[in-house]
Formats: structure tokens, C-alpha cells, sequence
């Protein structure tokens, strides 16, 4: 039974690995022809209902308190804080430069793992991954180096990085509490009180003159709220709770070069063979981390026994 618990989780993980790769252009599509926070409050109301509906009919209950305290806090963290602030930031980042920049999660990941665990130690291959990480970061950064200029390029840079780490947080914060309830339901409750956050954020930052419904606009609600979101949000934390977490973050290797193909292909975004070579750093810099990290764990113990890692 465990193993075919395992094997349906690495389903679960493959399917996050492709299909969050697309909602970076479906996200970039809403938000530039839609009020960003409303976007993504309407994606993550519908979606919660649609996830909290399903399990219902499937017979199960609605939580107790202390559970739903725990996904509001998760939803707070990485629907609010997390993916609608990178949805906010896309306006002015294109898709591919936003999935690359997110592709820095598990790093994230294990450097809250060390302040968490402060008898732990960075080893000299997990600093060298870090810092091989980061200089794929700045080689990317170089290739857009005229779109600094723009104080609202550098304020949805460093937007994404700040909703990164709240991810990252939430995704740590919700690890900690995984043997609490279903997860599918609670990826339900996770989304709508994310969207339930979303409203006095959108009330206070959005335009809602820019409003425009438009077959794109729809579509893209429509694809990240059934798609990104019911059922690759529900896929992400079945992942989470059968899976380390080191092991569940790579999917971050996957989506970055899907988003930048797909923002080429699509958007006219653009790629060359710097940015290729700067994606394949930051890759090489996030997959040395892991492997530090698994190895300062004995090497199997990431993937046999859960860590308290994000």
C-alpha cells in the first residue's frame, strides 16, 4: 500500500512539473488585460469551491478549527502573498523571467531549513550550489539589463522574490502540520482563503476601470483555475504529504524551461543562447544544493525519511 501511495505521489509530482510550467504565459495573459489581484482572487475563490465541493461528494468532512486555521495561514502565505504577487509582478516581468526567478524555491528551501535547524551547517557544495545558483540569476538579469531602468520592472523583480520566500514559508509551515486532515481538501481550503485574503488586497491595489473580459482573459481564468489550479495545486500537496520535500521541489527544474519556451513561442518573449546558458546555470546551481543536501543526510535519508525542510 506504501508503495503504490508512493507511486501515485510521483504521478502527482510529474503532473506539477508540466502543468505549472504553462500557468506562468496563462498568468502573464490574465493579468496584463485584467486587474492582477482580482485575477487571481476570482482563480483561487473558484478553484477552493470547486476542490472543498469535490471532496464533499466524496464523503469528506470539513475540518475542524485548528486544520482550517492551518490552510488559511498556508493560503495567506502562498496564494495571497505567493502566486498572486508574482501574478501582480508579471504586468511588468515576463513569464519566463518570473519562472526562472521562482525557479530559486529550492534554495529557499534549504536555507530556511538551516535557519529552522541551527545545528546545521551549509557544506562547501551546498554554498557552491547556492552561489552558482545566483549567477545564473544575474546572467539572466544581464540579458534585460535595459529593463532596469524601470523602477516598475525592479518593483516586480524584487515582488517575486519576496512571494518566492512566502511559498517557501508556507510550504514549510504546512509540512510541519501534513498529517492534519485530506490533503486535497485542505489544498481546497489553502485557495479560498487565499482568494478571501485577495479582496482587501485588490480593493486597495487594483484599478478596476482596467477591467475588460476578453475570450483571453477568459481562457486564462478558466486554464489556471481548473488546470494550475485544482488540479495542479491538489497534484502539488498529495505530492507534499507522501513525498520529501527535497525531492517534490524539483519540480522547479521543469517549469522555468517550459515557461521560457512557451513565453517565446507564444509571447515573443525573449531567448537566445545566453539566457539558455543561464537557465542551465541556475539548474546546475539548484540540482548541486540538493545533492549537498542529500549528502549531508547520508544520501538516502531525504528520500526514505521526511525532513522539517519547506
Amino acid at each position: 500500500m506504501e508503495n503504490k501511495l508512493k507511486f501515485i505521489a510521483i504521478l502527482a509530482l510529474v503532473a506539477v512539473c508540466i502543468l505549472w510550467g504553462t500557468t506562468y504565459l496563462a498568468l502573464r495573459v490574465g493579468v496584463t488585460q485584467f486587474p492582477p489581484f482580482l485575477f487571481s482572487m476570482l482563480r483561487f475563490l473558484a478553484a477552493g469551491i470547486i476542490l472543498i465541493v469535490i471532496m464533499l461528494a466524496f464523503g469528506k468532512k470539513i475540518p475542524k478549527a485548528n486544520v482550517l486555521i492551518d490552510q488559511a495561514v498556508g493560503g495567506l502565505l502562498m496564494c495571497a502573498l505567493g502566486v498572486a504577487v508574482v501574478g501582480w509582478a508579471e504586468v511588468n516581468v515576463s513569464s519566463g523571467v518570473a519562472a526562472v526567478v521562482c525557479s530559486m524555491m529550492p534554495i529557499w528551501t534549504v536555507l530556511l531549513n538551516l535557519v529552522a535547524n541551527r545545528e546545521e551547517r551549509p557544506t562547501p557544495l551546498i554554498v557552491f550550489g547556492l552561489l552558482t545558483g545566483f549567477a545564473g540569476i544575474i546572467l539572466i538579469f544581464r540579458e534585460h539589463i535595459s529593463e532596469f531602468y524601470k523602477p516598475e520592472y525592479i518593483a516586480g523583480i524584487v515582488a517575486i522574490f519576496l512571494a518566492n520566500l512566502c511559498w517557501a514559508i508556507g510550504t514549510l509551515w504546512l509540512k510541519k502540520r501534513s498529517g492534519n486532515g485530506n490533503p486535497i481538501m485542505n489544498a481546497g481550503w489553502q485557495m479560498f482563503f487565499g482568494g478571501l485574503f485577495l479582496i482587501p488586497i485588490s480593493l486597495v491595489f487594483d484599478d478596476y476601470s482596467a477591467i475588460h473580459w476578453s475570450s483571453e482573459v477568459v481562457f486564462a481564468l478558466g486554464y489556471l483555475t481548473l488546470v494550475g489550479s485544482v488540479a495542479a495545486y491538489a497534484c502539488y500537496f498529495y505530492a507534499v504529504t507522501h513525498l520529501p520535500i527535497t525531492l517534490v521541489s524539483l519540480y522547479a527544474y521543469i517549469n522555468p524551461v517550459i515557461a521560457v519556451i512557451l513565453g517565446w513561442l507564444i509571447l515573443n518573449e525573449k531567448l537566445n543562447s545566453s539566457i539558455w546558458a543561464a537557465i542551465g546555470i541556475t539548474l546546475l546551481g539548484i540540482y548541486i544544493v540538493n545533492k549537498g543536501y542529500q549528502l549531508k543526510n547520508n544520501w538516502k535519508a531525504p528520500l526514505t525519511k521526511p525532513k522539517p525542510t519547506v
